[in-house]
C-alpha cells in the first residue's frame, strides 16, 4: 500500500507540473482539438460542392436527365450557359466544369451511333478536376445507360452489381482521417510526454531530489506513466466525444469506453518507450530527434495510413511483433465496425504482453540511469 501511495503522489505532482508546462499543455490540446478538425477537413479527397454549368444545345429528354443527375454534396445545382459564355465564365473561375451537350444528342444515342460529350475541366482546382471528371463520366454513362434501358426491347441483363459500404457509405475521407488522427496522437504524445517528464527532471535536478527519498525506481517510473497515461486518455475521450462526434458529425459504431480500455493497455508501450528515449537524451532537443527516429517509422507502419495488406508479405509479418499495428487494429475494429471485447480480446492481449515486454526493458534501462545518478 505504501509503494500505491507513493506512486499515487508522484503522478499528482507530474499532473501539476504539467499544468504549468505551458507548451506541453498547448501540445495536448491542439492535438486532439485543432488538429484533428483541421486533419479531418483539409485532407479531403472527395468532391465536394463542385460548381457545374451545362450547354445544353440538344434539349431533349436524356439532356435534362444528364442535368438533374449532378446532385448535392457533391456538385452544386447545374445552370444553364450558352456556348459563348463558356471560356469567360471559366476564365472568371464561375465553374469548375462545364458540360457541353451536342445537338441530337439522345437521336444518335438511340440510333446506336457515339457522340461525344464535352467536359471543360478547370483544372486549377486540382483535387476537385481530378476526381469530378472521373465523378461526370460516371454519371452521365449511367444516365445514357439507364435511358437505353427503357427503349431497348432485348432482355435486360440478369446481373445488377450494387456495392454497399458498411461503415462510411459515402467514403468521405473526413470520417476516416479524423478517427486515424486520434490514434496516431495517442502514440505520439504518449512518447513526448513520458519522455519530456524523465529528461525536465534532469535538467531541473529534481531526479536527485527523489532518488535521496525513499523512492525506488519503479515507483517515479510507474508515476510518471500513470500521470500522462491519464491526461491521453482524458484528451482522447475528449477529441472522441466532443471534436469527433459533436463538432465534425463522424458518427461512431463501437463502444468509445472499450476504446480508452484498449488505449490504456497500450500506453504501457508507448509511455515505456518515452521512458527509455528520456533515459538517453540529455536534454529536451535530444530526445526531439530521438522522437522523430523513433515515432515515424511506427506510425508510417501502423496500418493507419497504409493498410498491413498493401505491404509487402514479410513485412507485414515482421510488423506483427509492434503493438502500434495491433492498436491501430483494434482502434479500428471498434470504432468503425462497432467490434465488443468478444473480438478484439486476443489483441487486447497480445498488446499486453508485447507492451510489458517493453515496459520491463525500459524500467531496466531506468533503473540502470538511476543507479548510475
Amino acid at each position: 500500500m505504501q509503494k500505491l501511495s507513493n506512486i499515487f503522489w508522484l503522478g499528482t505532482k507530474e499532473l501539476r507540473s504539467f499544468r504549468h508546462d505551458i507548451v506541453l499543455l498547448f501540445l495536448v490540446i491542439y492535438s486532439f482539438s485543432l488538429a484533428i478538425m483541421a486533419q479531418a477537413q483539409s485532407s479531403s479527397q472527395e468532391v465536394h460542392n463542385a460548381s457545374v454549368a451545362i450547354v445544353d444545345e440538344d434539349r431533349s429528354n436524356l439532356s435534362r436527365r444528364i442535368q438533374h443527375a449532378f446532385l448535392l454534396p457533391y456538385f452544386q445545382a447545374p445552370q444553364l450557359i450558352a456556348e459563348q459564355d463558356v471560356v469567360p465564365l471559366m476564365n472568371a473561375g464561375r465553374y469548375t466544369f462545364v458540360i457541353d451537350i451536342p445537338p441530337r444528342f439522345e437521336a444518335d444515342i438511340v440510333s446506336g451511333r457515339q457522340p461525344e460529350i464535352q467536359i471543360n475541366v478547370d483544372a486549377t482546382a486540382m483535387v476537385q478536376a481530378g476526381l469530378g471528371s472521373g465523378y461526370a463520366q460516371q454519371i452521365i454513362t449511367n444516365e445514357i445507360n439507364t435511358f437505353l434501358s427503357h427503349i431497348d426491347r432485348k432482355n435486360p441483363s440478369q446481373v445488377d452489381l450494387v456495392v454497399s459500404l458498411a461503415f462510411n457509405p459515402n467514403a468521405e475521407t473526413g470520417w476516416f482521417t479524423s478517427i486515424m488522427g486520434i490514434i496516431n496522437n495517442v502514440t505520439m504524445l504518449a512518447i513526448i510526454l513520458a519522455g519530456a517528464a524523465i529528461v525536465r527532471e534532469r535538467e531541473h535536478g529534481t531526479l536527485d531530489h527523489l532518488l535521496a527519498m525513499p523512492l525506488t525506481p519503479f515507483e517515479i517510473a510507474m508515476s510518471k506513466i500513470w500521470a500522462n497515461g491519464f491526461i491521453i486518455i482524458v484528451s482522447a475521450f475528449f477529441s472522441l466525444y466532443v471534436v469527433v462526434e459533436a463538432i465534425l458529425r463522424v458518427p461512431i459504431a463501437g463502444s468509445i469506453p472499450l476504446f480508452l480500455v484498449g488505449v490504456g493497455i497500450y500506453l504501457f508501450f508507448a509511455t515505456a518507450i518515452g521512458v527509455f528515449l528520456g533515459t538517453v537524451a540529455r536534454s529536451m532537443p535530444q530526445l526531439g530527434l530521438l522522437y522523430l527516429l523513433v515515432y515515424l517509422p511506427l506510425a508510417m507502419l501502423s496500418g493507419s495510413g497504409t493498410p498491413l495488406e498493401s505491404m509487402p508479405s514479410w513485412l507485414a509479418a515482421v510488423l506483427q511483433i509492434s503493438p502500434t499495428v495491433h492498436f491501430v487494429s483494434f482502434a479500428q475494429a471498434i470504432l468503425y465496425r462497432g467490434a465488443g471485447f468478444d473480438v478484439v480480446w486476443p489483441e487486447f492481449l497480445i498488446v499486453a504482453l508485447i507492451g510489458g515486454l517493453f515496459f520491463a526493458l525500459g524500467l531496466l534501462r531506468f533503473r540502470s540511469v538511476t543507479s548510475i545518478a
